[in-house]
């Protein structure tokens, strides 16, 4: 029977004697959380955790983009598309793209994540041709006027290629290489960053009775899988991201359990990106139906990601959540 060790963390300017700081950033854990399927959580003192775990959970991550994680980093959200949840058809038109994005650098955005395919709950699959005509010409264009690194979320290795072409530098595949069997090829021979992202089904059909025996674990063995596999082909490990998936094939009940416990992802030895903002949990929980009146609510789970170490956050306001993460990290001691 496998056995994972959650670390348990915290903040502060002080560390107590023993603490060991997660992933290199800006949390400690003293203790973690021994988990198995089947069994009750035992918690445990950090010094007893097998020397593998104890690797992956403290090594510092490497810098991917020339962008560090000493601290937790904004990835702003540009879909160029008529049917997004949240914004579907605010930027399918080249100019007000542009205008988007640089609204999104002046308000914090550590990188630009762009596409061009909805995977919202019920989404239909965009031909690979449209895809490129919405994505490629707007990469071109904000390569021309920006140092920003960018990201190309797609499944498609076509639509990977003209978009690195264009001048990306990272690939965002939602279905962590598993639609598109060339799209790993391709990250392999460009030597690209590449975040892996765990859905259960395709964005047409995930949100159809998704179901787990644990969905924690579950999620995790998914994903060391995919990061494997991706080594396995030439991947350097420190170039792989992971994503968890909030919201991709998962109940309010799912993400919840994701959430409450997401430091355990740091034992892939990974940078993990948190991606939940304006997604429908947080509008039934928050009483906000519309996606766009979610900002408040997003920016809490935001911040209860940091709390476990999450290196990078997927967001939509950017301003609000740069505000929200600079007044977070000054409260707990740490620099803005």
């Amino acid at each position: 029977m496998t056995v994972y060790f959650r670390p348990i963390p915290q903040s502060g300017p002080e560390a107590p004697d023993g603490a060991l700081r997660l992933a290199g950033g800006w949390c400690w854990f003293s203790h973690v959380e021994r988990l198995e399927r089947g069994a009750a959580p035992v918690v445990l003192p950090a010094e007893d955790l097998p020397e593998d775990w104890q690797t992956r959970l403290t090594a510092r991550r490497a810098p991917l983009m020339g962008v560090s994680f000493d601290r937790p980093r904004l990835m702003g959200i540009l879909n160029v598309t008529p049917d997004s949840f949240s914004d579907g058809g605010r930027f399918l038109d080249p100019k007000n793209a542009m205008s988007q994005a640089r609204t999104l650098i002046e308000g914090g955005a550590d990188i630009l994540d762009i596409g061009g395919e909805s995977t919202r709950p019920g989404a239909v699959e965009v031909e690979t041709e449209e895809e490129i005509r919405r994505t490629a010409p707007i990469i071109t264009a904000l390569r021309r006027e920006i140092a920003t690194p960018i990201s190309i979320d797609t499944r498609k290795a076509p639509v990977a290629r003209a978009a690195l072409d264009a001048g990306a530098d990272m690939v965002n595949d939602v279905a962590a290489l598993l639609f598109d069997p060339e799209l790993l090829s391709l990250v392999a021979e460009t030597n690209v960053p590449l975040c892996l992202m765990h859905a259960q089904g395709d964005p047409a059909t995930m949100q159809n009775a998704p179901d787990y025996d644990d969905v924690l674990l579950d999620v995790y063995d998914f994903l060391s899988e995919r990061l494997e596999a991706a080594v396995a082909a030439g991947v350097p490990r420190h170039r792989i991201v992971v994503d968890p998936g909030i919201g991709f094939g998962k109940t309010q009940a799912h993400n919840l359990a994701l959430l409450s416990r997401l430091s355990l992802f740091h034992g892939l030895g990974a940078p993990v990106l948190l991606g939940a903002s304006r997604k429908r949990f947080i509008g039934t929980i928050g009483q906000a139906p519309v996606a766009a009146d979610r900002m408040p609510g997003s920016i809490a789970v935001a911040l209860a990601g940091v709390s476990q170490g999450a290196q990078i956050l997927r967001v939509h306001d950017m301003k609000e959540t740069r505000q929200a993460l600079d007044l977070y990290r000054a409260a707990i001691g740490g620099t803005t």
